[in-house]
């Protein structure tokens, strides 16, 4: 079945057709999640609540893009816990340890050894300086960079002015490098940005 065809039998109660709309964008959901969050955890959250939303608001669907759709409420979930974060107190260390060793590994099998390390401390220094970013520049950087958005999906899904979208997202390309030129040494050798380039 096609798209609208899932959609218009979910509409109408059909438990598969939904099943069959989860499996089609739960990557895509969870990543997104996951970048912005910085966690597994809290982005598996993200995404059983945006799906959880979407079926009960799934009536209230009217037409155009369903990736938009859906992509604007894992994006509101997202934010919602990172407005909760703020509340809450910080992690002891004893959580902080246990949440790193829970964490799950995607391996290469045809990286070396060497190189994924590399590879893994790369990305936890690069999301650690998206972490780093105000909430508005972290979650358009992902959909920008991460996800491959078009500006124009990207305001259309955080219902922002297309001139916001890019002054944001230049502003987060600009704090993330300045992150990474900060930090440089936890960066592998190779990776490590310099000055002036």
């Amino acid at each position: 079945m096609d798209e609208a065809t899932l959609i218009a039998a979910a509409r109408d109660g059909d438990a598969r057709a939904f099943e069959e709309l989860v499996r089609a964008y739960q990557g895509l959901v969870y990543n997104l999640a996951y970048r912005v969050l910085g966690d597994g955890e809290a982005a598996a959250d993200a995404t059983q609540d945006a799906f959880l939303h979407a079926y009960r608001a799934l009536r209230s669907f009217r037409g155009g893009s369903f990736k938009g759709w859906l992509l604007r409420i894992v994006t509101n979930s997202c934010y919602d816990q990172l407005r909760h974060r703020q509340r809450r107190p910080a992690l002891s260390l004893e959580e902080l340890m246990a949440s790193e060793e829970s964490e799950i590994e995607f391996r290469d099998p045809g990286r070396a050894p060497e190189e994924e390390v590399m590879g893994r401390e790369l990305e936890r220094v690069i999301q650690a300086g998206i972490d780093s970013l105000p909430p508005e520049q972290r979650v358009i950087l992902v959909m920008a960079d991460i996800q491959g958005l078009s500006y124009e999906e990207i305001a259309h899904i955080t219902q922002t002015q297309l001139g916001t979208v890019k002054s944001r997202l230049s502003r987060g390309r600009s704090a993330l490098r300045d992150y990474l030129l900060a930090h440089g040494e936890l960066l592998p050798q190779r990776y490590r940005l310099k000055v002036g380039s």
